[in-house]
């Protein structure tokens, strides 16, 4: 037994492992924040907008 037959099957091992990572997974993932960031500014900007109409009811708006 040599180091080769050690170290190839790790290889393979994590070439097959990070081959995973090749397909649709980063794509989707990219899409997936893509999504979340605007549903996390539509979120804002309705919330901000409360806040603005308060403010400016109670005469608080600057």
């Amino acid at each position: 037994m040599n180091l080769q037959d050690i170290v190839n099957p790790l290889g393979k091992l994590m070439e097959s492992t990070f081959g995973i990572l090749e397909g649709e997974l980063p794509n989707m993932f990219n899409w997936l924040c893509i999504v979340l960031g605007f549903v996390g500014l539509f979120y804002w900007l309705r919330t901000q907008k409360r806040y603005n109409q308060r403010a400016k009811s109670e005469g608080t708006l600057a």
